[in-house]
């Protein structure tokens, strides 16, 4: 198959200029699709067609599937390419861009969908090997006994998740037996309301990991391979802030043989394309919790320390053609970390959208910013709250964090609120120079200096 002549963005922000520019250097055309709120993005204006979908709320907009696969029938769009959140890892969508002739930039519809439920995730993990965190075999039953059962078989403290959940949503912490059944209740008719699906698992509550993810490249022949692993424990409500490449103190051999399964894993269930495993990280023992069928937002770092272009990799499986590279090619380089820079108030984390009268994006030896912003922009209050992503590289670790000091002392955004302070507090933390944090460290940190409700 011919690599694509004119591919369709189905996002919006850095990602639409990300996904824009990997597309430009392939000398591929670009469509974008935009609501109302964003006419006047940096990538609308840099596109070679766009087309306004709709009105500025993402379900009328960037979540309108009919709206989308019209705006690439009319321009004549050979690919679409989902980029991240919205409907990016939505299985029906990635069904009917195939069914109206298009491609998917992603994995199929089928493998999308068993990713997605938490509970056949685990059992298709399980059964290639890559270790899991204990926990009920499958979905809970109504059985009040056997729920009690299962718990104390696991070992308070327990955590009920929904099986349709993700982004932090979804999950109840239970430490008591007293409190199983009724988080199990809660949790359930959560999970019907939010995601049609009231399907809920139990596992057990790790009280310190870290958070370690493997991202993956495959493609449809059966090549699969891992690009190294980052750490992203720096967390606030289960939201990732600052993510780095490698993990710190974390063995490489033991990095090699989880990502070795995690690779093999992707070829027993036939995936296409980039994906990353999600892992807890405690005591030495990796366990999955999820997999994202789609680019990450922190995938960057691992372009950095590989040299890697993940985009470019998506475009070209989606193409047919094969990945092109063998694990002995990996070679990983240096050290990478980034700060997710969001419009909103550094510690009340209250989002804060309005016009940027101001903008200097830092820049110097290792520094990377991808963002769609620029003076005069204004940020709408429709849609999450980052506006870009500072990335430093360094030689070592500590040469990146000295790096990113200087980035964020050099950015300047006036007219919002963003969380540039925080971040700068985070490069001059202890914990955080040493290495290794736990995925509460943040919260904890901040509900101890009272600055937030923990």
């Amino acid at each position: 198959m011919a690599m694509f002549e004119k591919i369709l963005i189905a996002n919006r922000g850095e990602i639409a200029l990300r996904v824009q520019r990997a597309c430009r250097e392939m000398g591929i055309k670009t469509v974008v699709v935009h609501s109302e709120a964003d006419r006047d993005a940096k990538y609308v204006k840099l596109a070679d067609e766009s087309v306004c979908i709709g009105p500025a709320p993402s379900a009328q907009s960037y979540l309108n599937i009919p709206a989308i696969i019209s705006a690439a029938e009319v321009t004549d769009s050979q690919a679409i390419h989902p980029g991240y959140g919205f409907l990016s890892e939505n299985a029906d969508f990635a069904e009917r861009v195939e069914s109206s002739g298009f491609v998917f930039i992603g994995p199929k519809a089928e493998t999308i969908r068993l990713m997605g439920d938490k509970v056949c995730a685990k059992d298709a993990m399980k059964a290639a090997g890559v270790p899991c965190v204990p926990g009920s075999d499958g979905a809970l039953n109504d059985d009040p006994k056997e729920i009690s059962r299962i718990a104390k078989g696991i070992g308070y403290p327990v955590i009920i998740k929904a099986s349709g959940g993700g982004g932090g949503r979804g999950m109840r912490v239970v430490h008591t037996e007293a409190a199983l059944l009724n988080a199990v209740t809660m949790t359930r008719t959560e999970a019907g309301a939010a995601f049609g699906n009231p399907t809920v698992y139990m596992e057990k509550y790790l009280e310190n990991p870290r958070h370690v993810e493997i991202q993956i490249l495959a493609d449809q022949y059966g090549n699969a391979v891992y690009l190294g692993e980052r750490d992203c424990s720096m967390q606030r409500r289960h939201q990732k802030i600052i993510e780095e490449a490698p993990a710190p103190l974390i063995p490489a051999r033991q990095i090699a043989r989880i990502g070795e399964r995690c690779a093999d894993a992707c070829r027993k269930i036939g995936y296409r394309g980039a994906g990353t495993f999600e892992f807890l990280y405690e005591r030495g023992e990796f366990y999955f919790i999820e997999m994202n069928t789609r680019v990450q937002v922190e995938h960057p770092v691992t372009e950095l320390i590989t040299g890697i272009d993940i985009v470019q990799a998506q475009i070209r499986v989606a193409a047919g053609e094969k990945l092109g590279l063998k694990q002995r090619d990996i070679v990983f380089r240096g050290h990478a970390i980034e700060c997710r820079i969001n419009a909103e108030d550094p510690y009340t984390f209250v989002p804060f959208p309005g016009k940027i009268s101001v903008y200097h994006p830092p820049g110097g030896p290792g520094i990377r910013v991808d963002s769609h912003i620029y003076q005069g922009y204004t940020v709408p209050s429709h849609y999450d709250s980052m506006v870009a992503k500072v990335i430093a590289y360094g030689d070592t670790r500590d040469q990146a964090i000295r790096r990113m000091r200087i980035a964020l002392s050099e950015m300047g955004v006036e007219g919002i609120k963003t969380n540039i302070p925080l971040h700068q507090e985070l490069m001059l933390d202890a914990h955080f120079i040493k290495g290794g944090s736990s995925i509460h460290y943040l919260e904890q940190k901040l509900a101890a200096q009272g600055k937030v409700k923990k």
